[in-house]
């Protein structure tokens, strides 16, 4: 905790004492009262915020993991626990480099309040949220008492998305029975225990383990013959001189990314720095893939989208998230290792020639993507 006096105090202060030893020393009562009022009023402002509060102060996140542009609020509560009428409270948070500031209403002795603050969402990442301090301040914003409460917290901003089904290359060759956009629950081999949820079949669960802990639990499976989706984004800092595509390009990645998993399907994502994320699918890996591209920026770094893609396993699905004025004839040159290979333009300036054997899905905004999306499947 500590007090200090306002930039406004400090200046009266000074004006004042100048003000006094002036009337003093030139034998004019007027500006020697006039300094002592000012004084006056900075002491009594330092007076005003010298009793410590009692306060007992809880701050929350709600929610703690939004997708970018979403709600976000902090959740003050304020209780009294002092015998005295607190005023002049007020709030002061930070959320990144955005700092927040809230009011907090009168408290009577044993009142509690709780005030809700809008928390910057426009720019995604992991924004440290705190410390909170709460500053008490005299009714003439001449001295003020700051005291710091809890500790910061994360807020974490993740990409948006829209819905977006698996290209028709993205499917589950079986040796028997048809192919489906849907990987099935178990066909293949064992992969882990987990706890029964409902809708769970009875046949997959595991009794000697459930015997063992006294919890329900089932295996597992699954298919390792199923087609990977390998989403790649282009990173470098030269190809994103506005960072809003670029914040786009991760959008459409995640929106991809997150299809793929809750299809079941295995997901791999890549930028020039290196592996993001390297899931096998499911509705748990595609929260974990939004977190994970959570904190993905731009990198400095030779390789481009092309040069990436050699590094990886063939096979599955190929999808390339880059700026509107790529180079396409670079990603044509890994067609042959991938089943079907799409390139995602970010607001293009016009139409590119399109070398066979890639699809182009050009956009200006997510909403933009998912119609050009559902065109191709339906071609």
């Amino acid at each position: 905790m500590r007090g200090l006096l306002t930039p406004l105090g400090w200046g009266t202060a000074a004006g004042s004492v100048l003000l006094y030893l002036a009337g003093w020393w030139l034998g004019y009562p007027e500006p020697a009262a006039l300094g002592l009022a000012g004084l006056v009023a900075v002491a009594l402002g330092l007076v005003w915020t010298l009793p410590g509060p009692r306060l007992d102060v809880d701050r929350e996140i709600a929610p703690t993991k939004v997708a970018r542009g979403e709600p976000a609020v902090g959740v003050l509560h304020v209780t009294n626990r002092g015998r005295t009428i607190r005023a002049g409270l007020a709030a002061r948070d930070v959320a990144g480099s955005t700092a927040v500031g809230v009011d907090v209403p009168r408290l009577r002795p044993g009142g509690k309040r709780t005030v809700t603050y809008r928390l910057p969402t426009d720019r995604r990442g992991e924004i440290p949220v705190g410390p909170l301090r709460l500053v008490r301040a005299d009714p003439m914003q001449l001295a003020r008492r700051v005291r710091e409460y809890g500790t910061p917290r994360t807020l974490l901003v993740r990409p948006r998305t829209v819905p977006l089904p698996l290209l028709p290359s993205g499917r589950a060759h079986h040796l028997e029975g048809p192919t489906s956009d849907r990987a099935p629950a178990g066909t293949a081999t064992f992969h882990s225990l987990r706890e029964y949820v409902r809708g769970d079949e009875m046949r997959h669960v595991h009794w000697k383990s459930t015997a063992r802990t006294g919890t329900l639990m089932v295996r597992q499976l699954v298919d390792a013959s199923l087609p990977t989706t390998t989403v790649v984004i282009e990173s470098r800092p030269e190809a994103w001189p506005d960072g809003d595509d670029f914040e786009l390009a991760v959008d459409a990645a995640a929106s991809v990314a997150v299809g793929a998993c809750n299809a079941n399907f295995p997901v791999r994502i890549l930028t020039g720095s290196g592996v993001v994320a390297d899931t096998r699918g499911g509705p748990e890996d595609a929260e974990a893939v939004l977190d994970r591209l959570t904190a993905v920026t731009p990198a400095e770094g030779p390789q481009t989208p092309a040069d990436v893609v050699r590094r990886v396993r063939p096979g599955g699905s190929l999808v390339v998230v880059a700026p509107g004025d790529t180079d396409l004839s670079r990603i044509a040159t890994v067609r042959g290792r991938f089943d079907r290979v799409a390139v995602l333009r970010v607001r293009p300036r016009g139409p590119a020639a399109v070398p066979p054997g890639l699809t182009v899905l050009d956009f200006g905004d997510l909403d933009e993507l998912a119609g050009a999306w559902r065109r191709e499947l339906r071609r």
